[in-house]
């Protein structure tokens, strides 16, 4: 039986985004912090500087963003194409549904920096901007370490102006956010395998990391439905221009 019942389906297409509590068991969370740290040891190396991003590129620790795992480790590619995740995309977006990223996230205690106010698809350039993010909390997380922040509903008012945002791993944020987005946001704290979906157009954010010692671990993945077509000259352009930017500043 599909956990996407009438209710979660409403509730996501009316605000946006739906929670599902204790989604993966202990287990599972202990299994996919494991082989992200074997993919930290071994893949991460052979990859190509753009495809990890750290806080300070000094300290290993600082490690924040890993790019594209299901392309490079088979492990995260059955994850992604498996039956605990693909058909959650499908349900939701009512479509078949292409596997396009899985990621890594993560906000280092004290030096994680917020993620400004966006939308993914002013990232994913889509036509129709139909796809979601998959959030998979890997630990305990809250408002004090940076937990999503969303405005339910405003996946269904169009896309928001977005210039430089200045964060590494989220260069692009929406300009125009006030002090009433703010007002509307509604935080969502996640235990270790809470799974949280969003819509590609709903505007979200998080505050960066102002704990001491807790890091922020967690997972995204991200389908686009078979309907929508990804402007790709658009997307190599921005790209390319994005990791120019980013080796020329020495932050990859």
């Amino acid at each position: 039986m599909s956990p996407i019942t009438a209710e979660l389906l409403e509730h996501f297409q009316q605000q946006g985004y739906v929670v599902l509590r204790e989604y993966l068991s202990g287990d599972e969370v202990a299994e996919m912090l494991n082989e992200v740290q074997r993919f930290i040891n071994d893949v991460i190396p052979t990859l190509a500087s753009e495809e990890a991003f750290y806080e300070d590129k000094s300290r290993p620790e600082t490690l924040k963003q890993i790019h594209r795992m299901c392309e490079y480790d088979s492990f995260f590619t059955k994850q992604m194409a498996g039956p605990r995740f693909l058909p959650l995309a499908q349900a939701l977006l009512q479509a078949d549904v292409v596997v396009k990223n899985m990621q890594y996230f993560n906000k280092p205690p004290l030096i994680g920096e917020p993620t400004p106010p966006h939308q993914d698809g002013y990232y994913f350039m889509l036509e129709p901007n139909e796809a979601l993010t998959m959030w998979l909390a890997l630990e305990q997380v809250d408002e004090e370490n940076g937990c999503v922040r969303y405005i339910p509903g405003s996946h269904l008012t169009g896309m928001r102006p977005h210039g430089k945002s200045g964060t590494l791993g989220f260069s692009q944020g929406i300009q125009d956010y006030t002090e009433e987005d703010i007002q509307r946001e509604e935080p969502i704290p996640a235990e270790p395998g809470d799974l949280i979906i969003h819509h590609a157009m709903t505007v979200h954010r998080a505050n960066g990391n102002h704990s001491e010692f807790r890091h922020r671990r967690a997972m995204g993945m991200v389908y686009y439905s078979t309907e929508a077509t990804v402007a790709r000259d658009k997307v190599t352009a921005y790209q390319q221009s994005l990791v120019e930017e980013l080796t020329a500043e020495g932050k990859i």
